[in-house]
């Protein structure tokens, strides 16, 4: 049978014009055009949620703010790196959404980006985190978001993960300044097709280097050879990107084997320098110098001064070019190269330490952020997990955004900024407040759905028979799916994250429907939520109980229902004390906690009952942080007026705040108090006080 084609130079065939690249599952759409960024439907307005400024705030507690002012004039002295003008950022949700939002303000606007993104096809996220005095610890699943950004990731293996990479990296090219360099951090599984899709995105020629970070020593596998390194890929966005050499320390080998000439006169080592320029590009300087003529690298003059130094070392035979000496006190260290075995990883005793999985040690950040930024200059970290390149890029001196999807690396980072700024402060050097910002809805496809065959009434149907809720068959209103025990309840979405603005609309419908109280049952709860519902609940007279769906629905063949826990239950009063040896005395406020149980939805199934048990006993002991707005209002971010953590170090925490705040004016204030758990978990209450 005749070929109807017949391929050729007249007729080629279609391969035949193909360019190399890399090529994925999503990367054209079925008419073979290239897919874009949908910037526009992706930018989302952000909610500031908190306000951070500790120092000031604990000046502002103690009557001490003319010593801060003092501090901060002091600070700004010494440098200018100080800039009072911003405010750093931490942000919660999908670095996607994220940065498209960020697009109209930063665009072209930050200096470094350091990434650290999950590469791990079969990562398993459970970690241990300590509760009480810290000797005993519990495990901490990951939280529904998080598992289901996970399964979007990797949903089809290899192309699903770099769609969602080349989306990203495609945003963070818009984002970096003219003079920016981006790191991706890899290891050796990924690293190969992240360096194809970084191709793509910015262009071979910017690719500037492939560095191997040895971080670990070695070890022992079975079949294979002991992996101990991962690679960071370094691109920068233009030829004018920023670069600062650094210099590596001496080398004793080095030394050793390289200064092997001795100065009996300043009795030190040296090592020989050419000063010949024959064979450099560049030319030289043509003369005649103690009978020897050459092409030299330097002018006369010059070598006139090195050998009245005593400088130069001359050569036993006749006619041989001089050298110069470089003495050992003279060598600082050779630049830098691509292999870095110097940094280890964190060591399980190490003071850095924050009990982040992931965490990277400061030092290999620093090097980065120094090679790459100057003070002042903006870095970006969208996978910041435990907030280590913002803790260096606040002690270098630099500016910084930082994001990631999960509550509990947020509010690790949140607590190890909170306490780099109190270390910085307290030592006198300037230090920058930053807000926590929120980024609404995280839409998904949820793998469950394919079994629910895609019906919102079987999955809302089914929730609520596990919760043990009769359904409203003709419910007065399309938000209000189900009762139990005189309360409405609400099932959200299934491919959705129950939102401020859904809470509204909630409270408004059982409002309107006669009701005082709702149960809104949701897959995952937008950050700070509880916080928000205080001020809806005293808006619309309606009671709001949050309770997380347990993933254990959507078990096959499930019939028993698993625990419905509610987000958690705080209780706090205010307790006075009367100022002394004022002329007018007044009532100084502070707060007391007087219960907590926390919700426990993220622990693993299997522990689930001994720990209801340990936290009713001591519920105190799963609290890692809380903080206190004493004149909170609805409509504006949490304020850190007071706060204490525990710490890897100290695992001690106050139950009562001894911030001894004063009103300037009398009459009714709320204080808002915030409590946050072991697993990154918040929750908040409001309580009513009189001055």
């Amino acid at each position: 049978m005749t070929n109807e084609f017949q391929w050729g130079p007249a007729n080629p065939h279609p391969l035949s014009k193909m360019r190399t690249e890399l090529v994925w599952d999503g990367k054209y759409d079925d008419y073979g055009k290239r897919r874009e960024v949908d910037v526009a439907a992706c930018a989302m307005p952000m909610q500031k949620i908190e306000t951070v400024d500790e120092p000031r705030q604990r000046a502002a507690a103690e009557g001490q703010m003319d010593m801060y002012e003092q501090k901060l004039l002091v600070a700004r002295e010494k440098t200018e790196i100080y800039q009072a003008d911003f405010r750093n950022r931490l942000v919660w949700g999908d670095n996607k959404l994220i940065m498209a939002s960020l697009l109209k303000e930063f665009k072209g606007k930050i200096n470094l980006i350091y990434i650290d993104p999950p590469f791990d096809v079969g990562a398993d996220f459970t970690m241990d985190v300590p509760i009480g005095d810290g000797k005993e610890t519990v495990g901490k699943d990951q939280s529904t978001l998080e598992m289901v950004a996970y399964r979007d990731m990797w949903g089809k293996g290899t192309d699903s993960y770099l769609h969602m990479m080349y989306e990203r990296l495609t945003l963070m090219k818009e984002l970096l300044s003219e003079n920016g360099s981006i790191y991706v951090h890899c290891d050796g599984r990924m690293s190969s097709h992240l360096r194809l899709v970084l191709d793509d995105v910015f262009g071979a020629d910017r690719f500037t280097n492939e560095l191997i970070w040895r971080r670990a020593f070695g070890h022992s596998d079975s079949n294979r050879y002991g992996i101990i390194h991962d690679s960071i890929l370094f691109y920068g966005k233009t030829e004018q990107r920023i670069w600062n050499t650094i210099l590596q320390p001496p080398d004793k080998e080095y030394i050793d084997m390289f200064f092997d000439q001795y100065d009996e006169k300043r009795k030190e080592r040296y090592q020989r320098i050419s000063l010949s320029a024959l064979g450099l590009s560049g030319g030289g300087y043509n003369y005649e110098y103690k009978g020897v003529r050459t092409l030299w690298r330097c002018p006369i003059e010059t070598l006139k001064k090195h050998d009245e130094e005593g400088r130069l070392h001359w050569p036993n035979k006749q006619g041989g070019v001089p050298r110069i000496k470089r003495y050992e006190s003279d060598y600082e260290g050779v630049p830098l190269q691509d292999i870095w075995t110097d940094i280890s990883k964190i060591h399980n005793q190490s003071g850095e330490l924050v009990g982040y999985s992931t965490q990277k040690p400061e030092a290999l950040i620093e090097r980065i952020i120094k090679a790459s930024s100057n003070p002042g200059d903006l870095v970006a970290d969208f996978f910041c997990g435990s907030g280590t390149t913002g803790a260096v890029a606040e002690r270098m001196g630099r500016r910084w955004i930082m994001a990631d999807l999960g509550r509990f690396a947020i509010h690790t980072t949140r607590k190890r900024m909170i306490d780099l700024q109190r270390t910085l402060h307290d030592a006198g050097q300037p230090y920058r407040a930053f807000d926590v910002f929120n980024l609404g809805r995280y839409e998904r496809q949820w793998w469950q759905k394919e079994r629910l065959q895609g019906a919102e009434g079987e999955h809302r149907r089914v929730v609520l028979e596990f919760f043990k809720a009769e359904v409203l068959a003709n419910p007065p209103n399309p938000l209000l799916h189900g009762r139990k025990a005189g309360a409405f309840c609400h099932v959200d979405g299934i491919d959705s994250i129950f939102t401020r603005i859904e809470a509204r609309a909630l409270a408004e419908a059982v409002r309107q429907a006669g009701g005082r109280e709702v149960t809104c049952l949701a897959w995952e709860f937008e950050m700070e939520l509880r916080q928000f519902c205080l001020g809806l609940e005293a808006e619309f007279g309606v009671k709001i109980r949050l309770v997380p769906i347990p993933r254990e629905v959507m078990e096959k063949n499930r019939t028993s229902p698993p625990p419905f826990l509610e987000m958690a239950v705080l209780e706090a009063a205010a307790v006075f004390r009367t100022t002394k040896g004022a002329k007018n005395a007044k009532r100084a406020v502070d707060v007391k906690l007087t219960k907590f149980l926390p919700s426990l939805a993220e622990v693993p199934t299997k522990e689930l009952e001994a720990l209801k048990e340990r936290a009713v006993k001591s519920g105190f002991d799963f609290i890692d942080f809380w903080a206190v707005d004493f004149d909170w209002k609805p409509e504006q971010p949490f304020r850190h007026d007071w706060q204490d953590y525990r710490t890897r170090k100290d695992r001690s925490l106050k139950t009562v705040s001894d911030a001894g705040h004063l009103y300037e004016q009398a009459g009714k204030h709320t204080i808002c108090v915030k409590v946050v758990d072991v697993f990154g978990c918040d929750t908040s209450i409001a309580v009513e006080v009189e001055a």
